[in-house]
């Protein structure tokens, strides 16, 4: 996609806000056009009339906010690229369950909103690479949001610092070096997405990061234990510990 191409709608109910907003959006260099909406009724009415690469919105509007609007805008036929721009953290997980491009919290700041338009630029370059086989690589966020296990409160997590991933009943629960955190989802789901960054299911019930790996030690019955960081371990079912092993020598 070449530069000064990006057709943007900037949505907020506060003025100020997305006249700031609007005013980095349009000095980027790979921003040609940006319309602005002041709710998401209005939002609505001009994503309808016109095709949007993307759509940078807040969460929290009176009357139609901007979850709905994500819901109403993904069944279009051709659905723009979605960057939640707010100050409410605790709305993270219904962003990405959206499957946001990007998340960004207020105060915006030029760097980050410019690497969410890298984002957006990189994404449809992909999509029209691949056609209908769906939303490449390049268009999976690197951070996800999940909640804590103890406090219950919204954490932004980076995909690289997951050390594995265990089933969890309608959830999966996600192990980092500093906390525990529930993301609702599946492991079959995040195994065909992340297998390109290095997760793989070493167990019916787990998926391990392979790069946060630091030893694989064999255990009872040919069977072995993935060791991570911290002392913490996970099973190795008899079948996958061969390839395992091959990946890690590799």
């Amino acid at each position: 996609m070449s530069a000064r191409e990006l057709r943007i709608l900037a949505v907020d109910d506060e003025r100020s806000q997305l006249q700031d907003l609007a005013r980095l959006l349009r000095a980027s260099p790979i921003v040609k056009q940006v319309q602005c909406a002041g709710d998401g009724r209005d939002a609505l009415v001009k994503a309808s009339a016109e095709p949007f690469d993307a759509i940078f919105l807040d969460v929290r509007m009176p009357d139609l906010d901007g979850v709905e609007l994500s819901r109403v805008l993904r069944r279009f036929a051709s659905p723009p690229q979605l960057v939640f721009v707010t100050a409410h953290e605790d709305a993270a997980v219904e962003a990405f369950e959206l499957h946001a491009l990007d998340y960004i919290l207020k105060p915006v700041g030029r760097a980050r909103l410019e690497e969410a338009l890298q984002r957006v630029s990189s994404a449809l370059a992909a999509e029209a690479n691949g056609g209908a086989a769906g939303r490449p690589s390049s268009a999976e966020p690197d951070v996800l949001a999940a909640a804590n296990v103890r406090s219950g409160s919204t954490r932004l997590i980076q995909r690289g610092s997951i050390l594995y991933l265990q089933s969890y009943g309608d959830f999966v629960r996600i192990v980092t070096g500093d906390g525990r955190y529930l993301l609702r989802n599946t492991l079959t789901d995040l195994e065909h997405r992340w297998e390109q960054f290095g997760f793989v299911r070493v167990h019916r019930q787990y998926l391990a990061n392979l790069h946060q790996a630091i030893e694989l030690r064999p255990a009872f019955g040919s069977t072995a234990e993935l060791v991570f960081p911290g002392s913490l371990t996970i099973p190795v079912a008899r079948r996958h510990v061969a390839d395992l092993g091959r990946r890690l020598a590799a």
